[in-house]
């Protein structure tokens, strides 16, 4: 029977993803209450997205749209976090952005609704976010711990996930801009080949570093000027193969020297404006390994 979801992998060919129109939620958006740069401009943020998910169609990955109602919560185009599928089903996260409550049970409906059973389901007082789970092989997922996954979330984590064979990695995230900001693990750090990744070294904590050092990853490194505008924030289509946000010119061509394919999107909306990068705006279902 032909696999229709299992995703524990960064890099493996990506065959199936789930992806949230922007809609009147997302455009109506407080900026300040949301982080937001500005409040977005409905038409182009959806023009932007339909062009960004025109790339992963022609790169021939099928394209799902979670469309649950979730009025009030902007944030919900970014549907990489609410949930992370593995090789047995999904695991549903919980939020560590209060206004981001409620995207979980419409996540685990969704995916259910796909084939994808619920496996394990965040409770209590653990929180985790999508954007702090990195896979670093099929067997090592990496924790990020910072003010969107704690420690108790890091536990269940633990508790789903070790008696599947899945060693928890936990990185330590820093301060930087507080609370309020948000800084996954994903905003330093994606893996876009076999042992290579692209990084904003200065956030990345020195444990983890060494660790990929020991790993024998190569990190194309970020300049400063484009960790603003979310470099290190790039979706692996295949091995080599990348999606990431237009107006990274340098770390492009850094990427491109490594030996990778390099697509771009324009995101002034759906991206700059909201700070949400291509990794954010997916939640793959299936990568083929």
């Amino acid at each position: 029977m032909k696999r229709t979801y299992g995703s524990q992998s960064m890099i493996a060919p990506l065959r199936r993803v789930l992806v949230r129109r922007p809609d009147e939620t997302f455009a109506g958006a407080d900026p300040e209450r949301w982080h937001y740069k500005g409040r977005p401009i409905l038409k182009i943020a959806q023009q932007e997205h339909d062009g960004m998910v025109a790339i992963m169609r022609q790169a021939a990955i099928e394209v799902l749209y979670h469309d649950d109602a979730l009025p009030g919560i902007s944030d919900a185009i970014y549907v990489h976090d609410p949930a992370i599928v593995t090789d047995r089903g999904a695991i549903i996260l919980k939020m560590g952005k209060d206004l981001r409550r409620g995207e979980e049970g419409a996540m685990a409906r969704c995916l259910e609704a796909l084939g994808v059973p619920v496996i394990y389901t965040l409770h209590g007082q653990a929180r985790a976010e999508g954007g702090d789970l990195l896979w670093v092989d099929h067997n090592t997922l990496a924790v990020g711990l910072g003010f969107r996954t704690n420690g108790e979330g890091l536990g269940q984590l633990t508790e789903a996930l070790y008696a599947r064979g899945i060693t928890i990695l936990p990185v330590e995230l820093p301060y930087y801009q507080g609370p309020e900001s948000c800084l996954h693990l994903m905003s330093l750090i994606s893996i876009v080949d076999r042992e290579l990744a692209v990084a904003y070294q200065p956030l990345l904590s020195a444990p983890f570093w060494q660790y990929l050092q020991e790993r024998s990853f190569k990190l194309v490194p970020v300049p400063e000027e484009e960790f603003v505008t979310m470099g290190p924030n790039v979706l692996a289509l295949a091995p080599g193969k990348c999606l990431m946000l237009q107006g990274n010119p340098v770390t492009k061509k850094r990427l491109e020297a490594s030996g990778c394919e390099v697509l771009t999107y324009q995101g002034t909306e759906i991206s700059h404006r909201a700070q949400g990068g291509p990794t954010c705006l997916t939640r793959p279902i299936l990568r083929e390994e």
